[in-house]
């Protein structure tokens, strides 16, 4: 008898310490996979920091690209404006200044270009003689030269056509007519015989383009865009070309706006999972 409990007793024992074992293994599985939720909390939370010190360093930047583009605006604006506006210029060549994209836009049709033609008349030919050169001779200051990525020549023309072509005839027609013309103005201003222009003609051949828009930017009476304001189209304003500055800053706060919005994405994924 004294065997047979002896023997059931070791037998507990080794249950016992088998369940014990098991409690042991387990509690260190446990232990573990606390101390891994712990880790990969922090790694998140670490990466999260990561993450949100770098949309602020974004967001930084494009404040910082936001005000050097409103100061560079400004003055550039009233640099144009204290040259042509005030001199009176552009109410005598029926242009004005756009301030909202920096262009100078000539409006009389009359005088531009005969309807269907993209040879320059010598009414517009004498205006560029003029304007050009005081306008190269503004944007080419030191505290403007390198800020300038691009001096655009757009031109525009209204809806019409004639009546015998489909909508989609008429705009392309009149894509390829606002195109040439802007050749024309182009080719015409890099040889006018001045100085400034000379001078400047590597760094305005690296900037200038031609830009044939058609009537996508069609012009209400008010000269702003039809899809703008909801207007009808006020078809003598429409037929125009605009000499358009496109400052660098511009384009670093759309690269870094992109970028922001990449991180947000990134940002509200990763607090998703």
């Amino acid at each position: 008898m004294r065997n047979l409990f002896r023997r059931n007793s070791d037998q507990n024992e080794g249950q016992w310490l088998s369940i014990s074992d098991m409690m042991t293994v387990l509690m260190a599985v446990f232990l573990f996979v606390s101390i891994s939720f712990m880790i990969d909390a922090a790694q998140k939370k670490a990466e999260a920091d990561k993450q949100r010190e770098k949309v602020e360093r974004q967001r930084d930047s494009v404040q910082e690209a936001a005000e050097t583009y409103r100061n560079l605006q400004k003055e550039l604006l009233q640099d144009l404006r204290q040259e042509f506006e005030q001199t009176s210029d552009l109410k005598k060549w029926n242009a004005e200044i756009d301030p909202d994209t920096l262009s100078i836009r000539f409006q009389d049709p009359g005088m531009l270009f005969r309807q269907g033609s993209s040879r320059l008349p010598a009414g517009f030919r004498a205006i560029l003689d003029d304007f050009f050169p005081r306008y190269v001779r503004i944007l080419a200051q030191d505290k403007y030269r390198s800020e300038i990525e691009e001096i655009r020549i757009e031109g525009h023309t209204s809806s019409e056509w004639q009546e015998s072509v489909s909508p989609n005839e008429a705009y392309f027609n009149n894509m390829e007519l606002s195109q040439d013309r802007t050749r024309s103005t182009l080719k015409y201003v890099l040889q006018i015989p001045r100085r400034v222009v000379r001078d400047n003609l590597e760094w305005i051949q690296e900037r200038m383009t031609a830009n044939g828009l058609s009537f996508s930017k069609r012009l209400d009476r008010d000269g702003k865009l039809i899809k703008e304001s909801g207007k009808s189209e006020d078809k003598r304003r429409s037929r125009r070309v605009e000499f358009r500055i496109r400052i660098s800053a511009e384009k670093r706060i759309e690269l870094i706006e992109e970028l922001y919005e990449d991180f947000k994405e990134a940002r509200e994924s990763f607090d998703a999972e």
